[in-house]
């Protein structure tokens, strides 16, 4: 079987160093003199490392860092079809394009909500796709929820035959994304083979006046339990809004804070600044939300809060809050941290607090 394969080299650079997105030369110039690091790579790398050896398979793919390294490092046979110095959008638009031309029966690629957008302007529903969660931000339905689903999801696929489902792409304003406002539209669909418990579902938004009742009442229960000398590390949301409502301190919607002793020490901090801070306090509590209806409170749209942070504070010290109505339609949480071992370790049931000293035993798969 014929599949086509591309990564976005750059995708999910801009999420450790707290740039929310990596879209356009001038962030990308950004994430890297902030010491960003590529991600697609590894993340299509843990995919595959993952995925059954098939008689017959091959892979059309992109040159260099845009699929040809990481079939090569595994063993895999592959042709290269498209090759850039500097990989651009128009670059995986024209793999794609040539996928499409030698008919592979479906395109896996790595990347986020620009890069399923990029894929979608050159394939539309002709031909199946999964995609591999590798940027900052995915909220659009075309992603497996971790690259070893993904693995299971294309394997069964290729072995089994799965349904198609036409799943949504989502366009994000990703500068309006980094002022810390979400501006998101249907940008079309392409089909996708599925499989529910694999598969994240397109990102739930949840407003109105009993919603914001139940986040002033865990905002109440937060600002009651904190002490002086502990640092507390706020992760994005509305619900992490409401808190630092609460407490009197600015917040940045779409980033990550850190207060200590009712004010904050660092706005909008990445990975870098997080762990300077976690070294330099002995006591230090790290609250995140899940993504409504995906579930996932690590791994997407907060990867300055890194697994290597969640060890350092403990996963005894990470507190997981969501407004009871958000929980309704989240009926299992994720992580997807890129460290494995730390995955594991947090599922099971994991306490969520609900609202004022209640709390609910919610999975993590």
């Amino acid at each position: 079987m014929l599949l086509g394969l591309v990564i976005n080299p750059i995708s999910g650079m801009g999420g450790a160093v707290g740039l929310k997105g990596t879209d356009g030369q001038e962030a990308l110039s950004e994430a890297i003199r902030r010491g960003a690091k590529p991600v697609a790579g590894s993340r299509m790398r843990e995919m595959l490392s993952h995925l059954p050896r098939i008689d017959g398979l091959s892979f059309l793919t992109g040159g260099g860092p845009m699929g040809e390294d990481v079939l090569k490092e595994l063993g895999l046979q592959h042709e290269v079809v498209h090759s850039s110095a500097r990989p651009s959008a128009q670059d995986t638009k024209t793999c794609c394009l040539i996928f499409l031309e030698r008919e592979v029966k479906c395109i896996t690629f790595g990347g986020g909500d620009g890069t399923a957008r990029d894929v979608m302007d050159a394939v539309d529903e002709k031909v199946p796709v999964i995609g591999i969660p590798s940027g900052v931000k995915m909220h659009s339905a075309v992603f497996a929820n971790t690259p070893r689903e993904a693995s299971v999801l294309l394997a069964r696929f290729i072995t089994s035959g799965l349904p198609l489902r036409r799943s949504e792409v989502m366009d994000i304003d990703e500068e309006a994304f980094r002022q810390g406002h979400l501006s998101a539209r249907l940008y079309g669909h392409l089909q996708m083979p599925y499989e529910s418990a694999l598969v994240q579902p397109i990102k739930g938004d949840y407003e109105g006046g009993s919603v914001e009742e139940e986040k002033e009442a865990i905002a109440a229960y937060v600002a009651d339990e904190m002490k002086p000398d502990v640092l507390y590390i706020l992760g994005p949301g509305t619900t992490l809004e409401a808190v630092a409502k609460r407490i009197g301190v600015p917040k940045t919607l779409l980033g990550v804070d850190a207060v200590l002793d009712g004010k904050i020490v660092a706005a909008d901090a990445g990975e870098a600044v997080l762990e300077g801070l976690v070294n330099s306090h002995a006591k230090v509590k790290i609250f995140v939300t899940p993504i409504g209806a995906q579930g996932f409170f690590l791994g997407r749209g907060n990867q300055q809060i890194s697994a290597r942070i969640v060890r350092m504070v403990g996963i005894e010290n990470l507190v997981v809050l969501a407004a009871p109505t958000k929980l309704r339609e989240t009926k299992v949480l994720r992580v997807d941290t890129g460290d494995p071992e730390l995955d594991r370790s947090l599922k099971g049931f994991r306490n969520v607090v609900v609202g004022f000293r209640m709390g609910t035993m919610v999975k993590v798969e």
